[in-house]
């Protein structure tokens, strides 16, 4: 009877995620990935083809677990409004609960060798990446929007602004603050109080 394998692959993508959090995509390779864990590097070759595979994995990886909470925060209130002030605020507590992860998606995906990945893995983005911005578009819509100014609105409320209260703490290691998920709610809901079809009010500077 064959000994079942002593290294998994949730524990190489683990090892992946913690050396991609600490020192970057560059950090991650083969060896690196093998020592972390103590295995040899025969183990991570017989997972894993090369080191495009390992990082196409650790980054879909990562970023189908997020998406998965996304999409359940865009789906868990009635109105569109609770809806959007949920997505905004998973972005934050997800990051908060994964921030090794969190710290691996403030990256791209062209900085984890797409160019070099195979075209299955390339769909699994290009999906799931659809499957989020057809969510938001829907949302818009519900929302009211009339104009790509609108639609533009909703991305920044729901992603950009989110992750931008995300990237300054993860970036200089620093724990997220307590206020992070409200402050990111918080500017979702005044991005989304502007009516559709009109710009945000200028504040006058005297």
């Amino acid at each position: 009877m064959a000994r079942p394998p002593r290294f998994d692959t949730d524990q190489i993508l683990d090892a992946a995620v913690r050396l991609a959090a600490s020192a970057g995509p560059t950090g991650v390779t083969m060896s690196a990935v093998a020592q972390a864990i103590g295995a040899p590097s025969g183990s991570i070759y017989h997972r894993f083809p090369g080191r495009a595979a390992l990082l196409a994995e650790v980054w879909l990886r990562s970023v189908e677990r997020f998406q998965e909470g996304y999409f359940v925060a865009l789906g868990s209130a009635p109105d569109p409004h609770g809806a959007a002030r949920a997505a905004a605020r998973h972005v934050v507590s997800w990051s908060r609960a994964h921030p090794g992860e969190a710290s691996l998606l403030l990256y791209g995906a062209a900085e984890f060798g797409r160019a070099d990945w195979s075209e299955e893995h390339r769909e699994r983005a290009d999906l799931g990446n659809h499957r989020v911005y057809e969510s938001l578009h829907l949302l818009a819509e519900v929302l009211g929007a009339a104009t790509p100014q609108d639609h533009e609105r909703v991305t920044l409320a729901l992603i950009d602004l989110p992750l931008s209260v995300v990237r300054r703490h993860l970036r200089a290691g620093q724990p997220l603050p307590p206020h992070a998920e409200d402050l990111a709610e918080q500017c979702a809901s005044a991005l989304l109080t502007v009516t559709p079809g009109e710009s945000a009010p200028r504040s006058s500077i005297a």
